[in-house]
């Protein structure tokens, strides 16, 4: 499933990632499956045993996504296309795969979207649909999934460094990133006592093939600096974070709560 690329550099580091028994026969719902870290998400917890269901706002992506995981894990991920900027949609579309995968044990909050726009051209209009689409519906999903968790589960937020960076040129979007910590770590503590974890990772600039191609076209010259930036220096694939994916979700992770990893090879 791994993408390709003309920059051998970017060519993922054959690791094999643990195995969690406590995934197998879970049931784990992903959400922005169908492309990015997203697929990779999908297709490692595909991997493991689970039970996967996975929303996307394309519905041609999200059906090649699940039938290249049934091909590669021999376990295909039930998928419902959805716009998450909808939460009435997006609750129709949780409810509609547990029906398929039994009641979710795990949701990780991936669906997001960087674009970028400089701070002069940000609109009301903007900035509310950009809060929508990288933070409001992660609230949501996890809203709509804890009533099945009464007897624990785990939920991972996907932030980002770049707000970490006071990255420019997406302040609507480092803004949102930023709220991804604070309602982690408030939702962790409010259902802590229903046995219930929350998590969230912070990638750095992981090279999804939407990511290559925008650097390629906007930022060239941009890999050497950013690998500059790095302690460790060699490229974030989308693996790096589904690794870490597996083991938040996983029981080996059952006393860990309320915080953020950073996954960005040592930048900030």
């Amino acid at each position: 499933m791994l993408e390709t690329s003309d920059h051998a550099e970017l060519q993922p580091v054959a690791i094999e990632a643990a195995r969690y028994p406590s995934l197998e026969g879970r049931a784990v719902l992903v959400t922005g499956g169908g492309s990015g870290i997203g697929m990779y998400l999908v297709e490692a917890f595909c991997g493991q045993g689970a039970r996967v269901g996975f929303v996307d706002l394309d519905a041609d992506a999200g059906a090649r996504v699940a039938e290249v995981c049934a091909a590669t894990t021999g376990n295909r991920p039930a998928f419902r296309a959805a716009d998450l900027r909808d939460i009435d949609g997006l609750r129709r579309a949780v409810a509609e795969l547990a029906g398929e995968t039994g009641p979710f044990g795990a949701l990780v909050n991936n669906a997001g979207n960087d674009d970028r726009l400089p701070v002069e051209d940000v609109t009301p209009e903007y900035w509310d649909d950009r809060m929508a689409v990288n933070l409001r519906h992660q609230f949501f999903a996890a809203q709509a999934v804890l009533p099945a968790m009464d007897q624990g589960g785990s939920i991972v937020n996907m932030g980002s460094n770049s707000w970490m960076q006071g990255a420019a040129g997406l302040i609507a979007y480092t803004t949102a990133k930023s709220g991804i910590q604070g309602l982690t770590r408030s939702l962790a503590r409010e259902v802590g006592g229903r046995g219930v974890r929350v998590n969230s990772i912070a990638p750095g600039w992981i090279l999804t093939e939407r990511q290559v191609s925008r650097a390629k076209a906007i930022y060239a010259d941009k890999f050497d600096d950013y690998l500059g930036k790095q302690c460790l220096k060699e490229f974030l694939l989308p693996p790096d974070v589904a690794r870490m994916a597996l083991f938040l979700t996983a029981d080996d992770s059952r006393m860990i709560t309320g915080q953020t990893f950073v996954v960005d090879g040592g930048v900030v």
